[in-house]
């Protein structure tokens, strides 16, 4: 079992910046593949970025590559989400979620469906303003 709960979430101005954390117990990350997810009333749950155990490969959405930074500190048990130059459609509930490591795929579609993540955060709501 392991037991995630994101923080760092909040409102900001469009052209601002956020720092997510996602704070793992029970088992350590270090057994997982990370992933970041977002979602918002009107829209299904869409998929933000991953990293892998190691930190040694990441993915993103298209919308948010070279805005969105994901790293992980294994030691510490825990995986961040550094957000900059925030945009208004950027605004959702962000959850971490933990999935067994995909080290026999490569790219983006290994990551992107929910369903296939074993543990997640209750998330963080983050609200641009414009």
């Amino acid at each position: 079992q392991v037991v995630l709960v994101e923080s760092g979430g909040g409102s900001v101005q469009a052209g601002g910046s956020l720092r997510l954390s996602c704070a793992a117990s029970g088992r350590t990350i270090s057994n997982y593949d990370m992933g970041w997810f977002r979602q918002t009333p009107r829209k299904d749950r869409e998929f933000v970025t991953a990293i892998s155990q190691s930190g040694g490969s990441t993915y993103y959405r298209t919308s948010v590559e070279g805005r969105f930074t994901v790293s992980r500190d294994n030691a510490k048990n825990t995986v961040n989400l550094q957000m900059n130059s925030l945009k208004p459609e950027d605004s959702a509930v962000y959850s971490c979620a933990a999935i067994t490591p995909r080290s026999w795929c490569s790219g983006y579609g290994c990551y992107d469906r929910a369903d296939d993540y074993q543990y997640w955060g209750q998330g963080t709501q983050v609200t641009v303003s414009s």
